[in-house]
This record gives C-alpha cells, sequence and structure tokens, in this order.
C-alpha cells in the first residue's frame, strides 16, 4: 500500500509518499481502507514540529481525520463488519465521560499515527459508522470539526431555540457551529474577514455578518445586534486580544468556549466575573459525543461544507492550500481510486 510519513524537523517537505506493507488486524481490531482525510490547522503545527500534546512518533503517519470502508476484523469485534462505512476518533481511547489527560496519548496524527495512507487498522473501540447520506469526503470532514463544534453546543450547557451564537471566522468549526446552531433553532452572528465568505456564511444560514477587518471593534457591533444584551455562546477560536472581545460580546452568565491552537495571551478576569461569564476550554470531543452528533446529522440531513478535494498523490498542495487561509470550509483529501496492497 501507499502511505505517507511526515519527516522531523523539515515542515511541509517532509511529507513523503512510501510504500509499505499493508497492516492485518489483531483481536479486537479492525482494517479500514482510507477513501478520504481532511485537515485541520493543527496538521499544519504537526508538520512545523510545533505539535504539543505528547511525544510524536518517528515516520508519523499524518493526518487525524479520516473515513473509509472496513475490509476484514480481528478475533472478538462486534462494533462493526466488514463492509461498513466508518470514520475514526480523532481520541481514540476517549469513549464517553469527562476528558483526561490520559487521553491525549492516542490523538491520531500527532501522539500516534493517522490516517493518511491506503489502509490503516483501528481498535473497534476508535471507529463510528457514518450517516448513510454523506459520502467518504463529507465523512472525513467530521472526527475534529464537526465533533468540537458539537461538544461546544451540546456537550455541556446545550444551546436552545431562540438563543444567539456568535461564531468567529469562517474555518471547518465555526461552520459547523453554525449549522448546529441552526439545526437546534438558533440565531447566528458570523464574523469574517472576507465579505465573500460573510455572504457565503450568510447563504448557510446565519442571521448577520460582520467583517471585523473594517470593524474591529466588532464586539460592539455584536452587543448592536443584540441589543445590548450579548450572545449566548461564543465559539472562540482565536485566542489572545480576541477573547477579550468575545467576552465582551457574551450577555451576563453566557459561554465562551475556547477552542484549538488559539494565540496566546492574557485575560482579564474582571471583566469575566463582572460579567458572569463562563470561559469552558474543550478538547474535541469523545465517542459518545460523535455519535449523538452523527444522529442529528442524519435526522437533518446535514452536509459539511467542503472547500477544495485534492487527490492522494497532491496532498502536499492540501496542506498548501489549507495554510494560505483562503479557503472556507474543509479542505479533503480523496483516496477514492484502487487501492494497491
Amino acid at each position: 500500500m501507499q502511505v505517507y510519513h511526515l519527516i522531523p524537523d523539515q515542515g511541509l517537505d517532509g511529507l513523503v509518499l512510501r510504500h509499505a506493507d499493508t497492516p492485518r488486524p489483531g483481536p479486537g481490531q479492525v482494517l479500514v481502507r482510507m477513501r478520504a482525510a481532511s485537515l485541520n490547522y493543527r496538521d499544519l503545527r504537526v508538520a512545523e514540529g510545533r505539535y504539543a500534546l505528547g511525544s510524536v512518533p518517528e515516520n508519523l503517519v499524518p493526518l487525524s481525520d479520516g473515513a473509509g470502508e472496513v475490509i476484514s476484523i480481528g478475533s472478538g469485534v462486534s462494533r462493526v463488519q466488514p463492509g461498513d462505512r466508518v470514520a475514526a476518533l480523532f481520541l481514540q481511547h476517549w469513549l464517553g465521560g469527562d476528558f483526561e489527560e490520559a487521553f491525549g496519548v492516542s490523538a491520531l496524527g500527532g501522539s500516534c499515527h493517522g490516517v493518511l495512507a491506503e489502509y490503516a487498522v483501528f481498535d473497534q473501540n476508535g471507529l463510528v459508522k457514518l450517516p448513510s447520506h454523506l459520502s467518504f469526503e463529507e465523512g472525513a470532514t467530521l472526527p475534529c470539526a464537526g465533533t468540537t463544534a458539537w461538544n461546544a453546543l451540546f456537550g455541556a450547557t446545550p444551546v436552545k431555540p431562540g438563543e444567539t451564537v456568535l461564531t468567529l471566522g469562517t474555518g471547518g468549526v465555526s461552520l459547523f457551529a453554525l449549522q448546529f446552531a441552526k439545526m437546534a433553532g438558533a440565531r447566528v452572528i458570523a464574523t469574517s474577514s472576507s465579505a465573500a465568505k460573510l455572504n457565503n456564511a450568510l447563504q448557510l444560514g446565519a442571521d448577520e455578518g460582520i467583517d471585523y477587518t473594517t470593524s474591529p471593534d466588532w464586539h460592539e457591533q455584536v452587543m448592536a445586534l443584540t441589543r445590548g444584551r450579548g450572545v449566548d455562546h461564543v465559539i472562540e477560536v482565536v485566542g489572545g486580544e480576541n477573547v477579550g472581545k468575545s467576552v465582551e460580546a457574551t450577555r451576563n452568565g453566557g459561554t465562551v468556549h475556547l477552542i484549538g491552537a488559539q494565540a496566546g495571551g492574557l485575560i482579564d478576569p474582571t471583566r469575566v466575573r463582572r460579567r458572569n461569564v463562563t470561559m469552558r476550554g474543550l478538547y474535541v470531543g469523545s465517542r459518545a459525543h460523535f455519535e449523538s452528533m452523527n444522529l442529528a446529522i442524519a435526522q437533518h440531513a446535514l452536509k459539511p461544507v467542503i472547500d477544495s478535494v485534492f487527490p492522494f498523490t497532491e496532498a502536499k498542495a492540501a496542506y498548501h492550500h489549507l495554510a494560505s487561509r483562503t479557503h472556507m470550509g474543509k479542505v479533503v483529501i480523496t483516496l477514492g481510486g484502487q487501492a494497491t496492497a
């Protein structure tokens, strides 16, 4: 089979395509023919040697988000069978309950080998079945961005109909949050640096849009749009000084969900306390979150937003496209051709 490896300390130049033996599943394991993978900003950090959660294996197989079909199963496997369409969990060991630091060693494409290969072996507990209406490319967008957005809006205090959600930017997590919030009957205010992207967000269902390049004090516009009340939830994917503005845009008793590889920076606790704002950090989600999300996606026939799809042999171009920040939605790599054993 063909598989990508990351050579340490070479950045994206260290992404190389190699030939390797096709793995075989052991007891409790599942062999999956990977059909698609999607990228996250975290994958750029891994390639650049800036991944902080656990040690990175030698010749790492990159990417955490992938979908494919079960080819064969080892003894004792009961959760899936050959022919099932599945996606892998971002954190293979987090099946439910609260997050624990120990789960970090099971983060695909960082702490352990990922999905950018024609075939991969997983523990049966690290897989979920895909909604039947989704393609493999669409299913590959779910493990990180989709599950993170779901955990933000439904993992602690669920968003309610009539509440207001503020999404920052038009990356994968923010667009999933937009779709999930509208699905729940919430109002969405979206921000972006591009008028074209804002227009696309409005077409996806956002109720209002703010261009933060022309309105650097965007939190004041949020307060005006909510008649001085503020929003109930902020999907905060930026960090640094931006968090202070997110706090100012949040209602008394609302929640700022801190997500992803954020920029560093100090947070003034005084305004957080005075506004009774909950600062909630989260790291993707569990299998229980993923499975609940899939039920909702299937019920509403929701379709993830895909910006572009690259062939397997052009994986490096997909990375560069993600790094350009010109995309809106997920960047996907397809392995749709005939795999070689």
